[in-house]
């Protein structure tokens, strides 16, 4: 078993324990979309850390989007509760990176494909390509891709 599910299960266990019950229900939401994602297709298989990881990333994001909606639907209560949950899986994410982090990663994939002789907009798939795999799970796919856009316009 993947040691990130092991330790959400632990967590969940003392959870319990402990009667607090906002973490109880987010981990519970959470191990049963890992569980969820393990049953899928035609085979069940056991996911690995980094699978797990995908999960909790898309887990997070359907909290962020959730509690804007309800900020813009006037709904604090329900945006306070998503946030709360989010704050909750965010505890199993890695660090994020700042702007700055971003910046000189996209710099170096940009250095890269324009070296290989790809320039302008059309270069964009190639740096993304390069780009991802280095911030999966610990940056917006959204922020990366408007700041690779705007590494390639200059």
């Amino acid at each position: 078993m993947a040691a990130l599910k092991d330790s959400l299960q632990a967590d969940l266990t003392s959870a319990i324990r402990e009667k607090q019950t906002s973490v109880t229900g987010t981990l519970r939401m959470v191990l049963s979309a890992i569980t969820n994602e393990e049953v899928s297709g035609k085979v069940a298989r056991e996911l690995s850390d980094q699978e797990v990881m995908q999960v909790l990333t898309r887990e997070a994001k359907k909290r962020k989007e959730a509690a804007t909606a309800f900020e813009d639907a006037a709904r604090p209560e329900l945006a306070a509760k998503e946030l709360e949950e989010l704050a909750i899986i965010a505890r199993y994410l890695p660090e994020a990176l700042s702007d700055d982090e971003i910046s000189k990663i996209v710099a170096a994939a940009v250095a890269e494909v324009t070296a290989a002789g790809q320039t302008g907009p059309s270069a964009m798939g190639a740096v993304m390509k390069l780009v991802t795999p280095q911030v999966a799970g610990r940056a917006d796919g959204g922020q990366v891709a408007a700041s690779v856009k705007a590494a390639l316009a200059n």
